[in-house]
């Protein structure tokens, strides 16, 4: 079974970007192109933002899981958001 990866992307601009995926370095880099415009697979967020670094990631074990927290975690603030990431 495949395990799936929450994870938040610190940009530039100091935004918080929440995404799912199973490679998240793959991922990332992905991302990191559609800024550069080198590549179309990353979110369109990353057309005018920067990613830096991903700064939180959790495990979960399918898809719907990943999915779910993903959903949960873009409902919160970005102080409750900064409190998850300095926790882990």
């Amino acid at each position: 079974m495949q395990q799936w990866f929450l994870y938040i992307i610190q940009c530039d601009d100091q935004s918080l970007y929440t995404g799912i995926a199973t490679d998240t370095d793959r991922r990332f880099d992905e991302h990191l192109n559609t800024f550069l415009k080198k590549g179309k697979k990353g979110a369109k967020y990353f057309y005018g933002r920067k990613p830096l670094e991903i700064v939180y990631q959790e495990i979960h074990v399918n898809r719907s899981e990943a999915s779910r927290r993903e959903a949960a975690i873009k409902k919160l603030t970005r102080t409750k958001k900064l409190l998850l990431i300095s926790s882990r």
